[in-house]
C-alpha cells in the first residue's frame, strides 16, 4: 500500500471536520449550524474506522481459523463507531428540539437576533 493510501483516510477526516467547522462559523441559521455539527461528527466516524482498519484483515471470528494466523480487524473500534453514530443521532435530535423551542419562543432562526440570550 502506498504512503498516500495510508494517510488518505486521515486527510479526508480532517477535511470533513474543517468543512463542518467552516460551515458552523459562517452559519446564520440554527438548523444549518446543527447540520454542520453533524458533519463534524461524521469526521470522527472516518477517523475511527481508519484507526481500526487492517490490510487483509478478516472478521474476528475464531471458529474456522487458529488465533494468530491471519490479521484481524479490531472489533472494539467498530463498536466505538456504532456507539458514536448513536450518540451523534441523539445529540442531533436534541439540538433540533432545542432549535424548535427557540423558534417557538423567539420567532427566528438567526442567532444574531436572539437578544435575550446575550449576557
Amino acid at each position: 500500500m502506498s504512503a498516500l493510501m495510508q494517510v488518505l483516510p486521515y486527510l479526508i477526516a480532517a477535511y470533513v471536520f474543517l468543512t463542518g467547522c467552516y460551515g458552523l462559523a459562517t452559519s446564520r441559521n440554527l438548523i444549518h449550524a446543527v447540520g454542520c455539527l453533524s458533519v463534524c461528527q461524521v469526521s470522527t466516524y472516518i477517523l475511527l474506522l481508519a484507526v481500526g482498519y487492517r490490510s487483509g484483515g478478516t472478521a474476528p471470528v475464531f471458529s474456522d481459523i487458529a488465533p494468530g494466523t491471519r490479521p484481524l480487524v479490531d472489533p472494539v473500534v467498530q463498536a466505538l463507531t456504532l456507539t458514536d453514530i448513536v450518540v451523534g443521532a441523539t445529540v442531533t435530535a436534541l439540538l433540533l428540539a432545542l432549535v424548535l423551542q427557540i423558534v417557538k419562543r423567539h420567532g427566528t432562526l438567526d442567532p444574531d437576533e436572539l437578544r435575550e440570550l446575550r449576557g
